[in-house]
């Protein structure tokens, strides 16, 4: 059974829950990522932020990126654990059509699953087939 873990990319760095938008952004561009994972002073995941969470809810509403948190946009966590089947990571990006998913061993951010992982494989022979993937597109991007 291919799990959450074969198909994850390791070594996902969070934005601290209280550093500014202007971090979170920087760091994006760095990690040539389009989303990174909110941890707390604790060291738990405490929710993700988006590059269009920050244009939408920060910039187009005239706040101030080097004053707001990551907390601030940090909204209802989604996320999988590291053994939760293929079908239940792709139930729950379907459902909640997200396109990115943390993925926590006991309350540890691990990884993180985008869609270029589910199309590609992190390893061999743990790509999903054309039907799921046709069945996630469609889930995610037309039942908008």
């Amino acid at each position: 059974m291919t799990t959450a873990r074969d198909i994850m990319h390791t070594g996902a760095q969070c934005i601290g829950a209280h550093q500014t938008l202007d971090e979170a952004a920087r760091m994006m561009r760095e990690k040539n990522v389009g989303a990174l994972p909110i941890c707390g002073d604790d060291q738990k995941l405490h929710g993700i932020i988006t590059d269009r969470d920050i244009v939408v809810r920060c910039l187009a509403e005239g706040k101030d990126p080097a004053v707001m948190t990551a907390i601030e946009l940090a909204g209802h966590l989604h996320c999988v654990r590291a053994d939760d089947s293929m079908d239940a990571v792709l139930k729950k990006m379907e459902q909640h059509q997200i396109r990115r998913i943390p993925v926590i061993d006991g309350e540890r951010l691990v990884g993180m699953i985008s869609e270029a992982d589910l199309a590609m494989g992190h390893r061999e022979g743990h790509r999903l087939t054309d039907q799921q993937i046709i069945e996630f597109m469609d889930s995610v991007y037309l039942k908008r």
